[in-house]
């Protein structure tokens, strides 16, 4: 079988619950860069199931948190 990088992530975390997940993300960020795909994957999914507003929030978070 060949699965490509976003199948294995989600099949990394797809059984796991809301504490273990959020395990994997914190425990993901400011880490090795080799995490970053995977906290990449984990944010597409969460972008694609999240309405305009929380999209709006996050866009926001983020340029607030940018370097200027």
């Amino acid at each position: 079988m060949n699965l490509n990088l976003r199948q294995a992530i989600v099949r990394r975390v797809e059984d796991k619950s809301s504490e273990e997940l959020r395990e994997v993300i914190e425990g993901s960020i400011g880490g090795d860069d080799r995490a970053l795909p995977g906290l990449g994957v984990l944010f597409e999914i969460i972008w694609q199931h999240t309405d305009e507003a929380i999209q709006d929030e996050l866009v926001n978070t983020l340029k607030e948190h940018l370097p200027h």
